[in-house]
């Protein structure tokens, strides 16, 4: 039976990774609709996909009739039109915590090393795959540095982001921390961001959100 939610995304983008983990947390079937971004000379640039999302990024979440884009705005989206179960906690406090850890890595780590950014960088400055990874790899080690500090010196911290339940911060770390292994960045270097990275790939909701578990995976 067709769902009401259809997702564009492609298996490596770590947004659309980020949405498919929120999906999977609330128990929500959707439809998974795939946009290569490299494919002749990526998907996301043709005058369809173009036009349900001007930016030609994925992902992108059809709801019925209405179109979303924007990893964070759709997982907020998602919270409040099926709210339960939830993926920010009860409270003010604890709702600005998850959102700024959430934000560390949505708007911080992840855009500086994106696709579109690294093609740049060959196009523009002619970088090679080297100098790619290695950019790749000091940003996600300088946002992890800080991330770390965050996680370990604050007691709301539990066995995932904030506290004992998965929740939005957590649908952010884990694709970084799949990206931040794919780059070779040490994770035993961020133990707090290592234990919860293995504590979320321990629930299914993670598991089948991972990028080799998706149908558009080589």
């Amino acid at each position: 039976m067709a769902s009401d939610l259809v997702l564009y995304g492609y298996w490596r983008s770590s947004a659309a990774y980020r949405v498919r983990i929120a999906l999977n947390l609330k128990g929500l079937a959707f439809e998974n609709h795939p946009v290569h971004l490299v494919r002749g000379g990526g998907e996301q640039h043709a005058p369809g996909y173009a036009a349900l999302n001007p930016l030609e990024l994925v992902p992108s979440l059809r709801d019925g009739e209405r179109t979303l884009t924007q990893s964070m705005a759709i997982m907020e989206y998602l919270e409040e039109t099926r709210p339960e179960p939830p993926l920010l906690p009860p409270d003010a406090a604890g709702r600005a915590r998850v959102r700024e850890l959430a934000q560390v890595v949505a708007c911080d780590i992840n855009p500086i090393g994106n696709l579109r950014v690294l093609q740049r960088l060959t196009a523009q400055f002619d970088a090679q795959e080297g100098e790619k990874a290695a950019w790749s790899r000091h940003w996600i080690a300088t946002g992890f540095h800080a991330l770390e500090t965050m996680l370990a010196r604050d007691p709301a911290t539990g066995r995932y982001c904030h506290g004992d339940t998965p929740g939005l911060a957590d649908t952010c770390l884990v694709p970084q921390c799949y990206n931040a292994v794919r780059w070779g960045v040490p994770l035993q270097d961020s133990p707090a961001i290592k234990r919860i990275y293995e504590a979320c790939n321990e629930l299914e909701a993670f598991r089948a959100a991972a990028p080799e578990a998706q149908p558009d995976a080589p």
